[in-house]
């Protein structure tokens, strides 16, 4: 069976205690490959090495380190066609989805930071007659990336582009669901000249690995993406060793819809916005709230469109909806679907797993599924289940909408349809997420802050804010 193999100081190597996880294919339920179990001393190994490239890295001009961050950019874009077919076996996700979506992002999350580390500058003030002051930004040193399963190689990229164009050394760990694209992406950062040391990837299960990344006292910055329960335990570790943290965590998402709305553009993004990736991504709308006046007709239309929607073999054209990521995954999904119904929920469409034929007669496969009647505070509209899941519920007044959609302890990210422009202004400033979409959904503009509010995450990534991450800012104060 095929290894993925850790990438630490240059080379590609076995963990030292020579111990392997299946890593399973979920279209087909079946393991194809290992994925190393890394442990503290292969942590240590890669903090080593990226300890001693730090001071070459961080001193290198900055024109020098975006000429390497450019040449993996062209290289993930040769490889465009190998990488989609490798994260859709990996994830479940449509080979199709891959190659429009989550690897053209990563070649353009390495060409942003590559080129906006050029144009990122610090500012210096005159203090009337007496001074001048000036700040200056460096590199914070070695740091920790940890990414998700649920978008690999989008996600991962997403955090060491920043943290390498800032002049950091990285010690990187990807999920260990989905270890493939990050395995592949180390091959391309040898082929591009990537310096030995300045990007280590340490391949593992998150208690063992991940949390030798987190508590180990020469990594001073931690970048995560993942679940709530595991963003509290990292920062239990690793605010009492002020470290910078950035956490980008889960999301219960609300997707509003006004009466005045564009019907068809509403419906045909909500659809998308539930469902996209098996709706597996932390901004997925899955609470979808409808103006009481046209809540019969957008139920109606909303479930017609969903029961056309293709589950099938992520290799075919054809599909919408691929498999969930593991067996676990899907008996959680499948787990809320029951708790909906004792909630009072009524199901309109799906709500099973389903059994295709063939080779991925064995994969893990939930139909798309949409749900009424359930109160807005109820434990389906509350808490995440990060799958292809949404209710719907009505509401008459903007004030009754906000509360409900500002009930979660999430605030990561809200859309709202309404064609009227002092509506979504006096709606959106009072919406408590960190991103807000009007008449639009996943439209981002990699200048600006990404992250949510409450229990959605601390700090923000994205643009100028990712670089002032992975630098330390010092201000130098010069009398006249």
């Amino acid at each position: 069976m095929f290894k993925v193999l850790n990438y630490i100081n240059g080379e590609l190597i076995e963990p030292k205690a020579g111990s392997f996880l299946e890593n399973y294919n979920p279209a087909e339920g079946k393991p194809y490959s290992l994925v190393p179990d890394s442990d503290a001393e292969d942590v240590q190994h890669a903090v080593d090495a990226a300890s001693l490239a730090f001071p070459a890295w961080s001193a290198m001009p900055v024109e020098k380190r975006s000429a390497i961050l450019q040449k993996i950019a062209d290289l993930i874009d040769r490889d465009l066609d190998q990488l989609a077919l490798a994260e859709s076996i990996d994830q479940g996700k449509p080979v199709k989805l891959a190659k429009v979506v989550d690897i053209p992002r990563a070649s353009a999350n390495m060409r942003f930071f590559a080129t906006g580390a050029i144009h990122f500058s610090s500012e210096a003030h005159i203090t009337g007659q007496e001074a001048i002051n000036y700040t200056t930004r460096t590199p914070v040193g070695v740091v920790g990336c940890i990414s998700p399963w649920n978008l690999p190689l989008y996600l991962f990229t997403w955090k060491i582009a920043p943290a390498l164009a800032a002049g950091c050394t990285v010690v990187a760990k990807p999920s260990e669901l989905t270890p493939m694209t990050a395995f592949l992406f180390s091959k391309l950062c040898m082929e591009a000249g990537l310096p030995n040391g300045v990007l280590n990837i340490v391949h593992g299960l998150g208690p063992k690995a991940g949390q030798a990344i987190i508590e180990h006292p020469h990594i001073v910055a931690i970048s995560f993406t993942g679940g709530t329960v595991t963003g509290k335990k990292i920062a239990a570790t690793a605010a009492p060793m002020f470290k910078k943290l950035s956490l980008e965590l889960g999301g219960k998402n609300p997707n509003i819809i006004f009466a005045d709305c564009d019907f068809e553009q509403a419906i045909h993004t909500s659809i998308q916005s539930s469902f996209s990736n098996q709706g597996e991504i932390c901004l997925c709308g899955s609470r979808i709230f409808v103006e009481r006046s046209m809540y019969n007709r957008f139920v109606e239309e909303f479930v017609l469109r969903t029961k056309k929607l293709t589950v099938g073999d992520p290799n075919d054209e054809q599909t919408k909806v691929g498999a969930l990521v593991s067996e676990a995954h899907m008996k959680k999904v499948l787990g809320y679907i029951e708790l909906a119904k004792l909630e009072g929920g009524t199901i309109l469409t799906g709500g099973k797993q389903i059994k295709l034929n063939g080779r991925c007669a064995d994969g893990y496969f939930v139909e798309p599924t949409v749900i009424t009647g359930l109160d807005a505070f109820c434990r389906t509209n509350q808490e995440e289940i990060f799958g292809p899941v949404v209710t719907i519920m009505p509401f008459d007044t903007e004030d009754e909408v906000i509360g409900y959609a500002n009930s979660t302890g999430y605030g990561l990210s809200a859309t709202l349809w309404t064609e009227n422009l002092k509506c979504a202004h006096r709606v959106a400033a009072q919406l408590k997420s960190g991103i807000i979409w009007v008449n639009c959904w996943l439209f981002r503009d990699l200048r600006t802050p990404f992250g949510g509010m409450k229990q959605s995450g601390v700090g923000r990534e994205g643009g100028w804010e990712a670089l002032r991450f992975f630098t330390e800012a010092k201000n130098v104060c010069i009398k006249i």
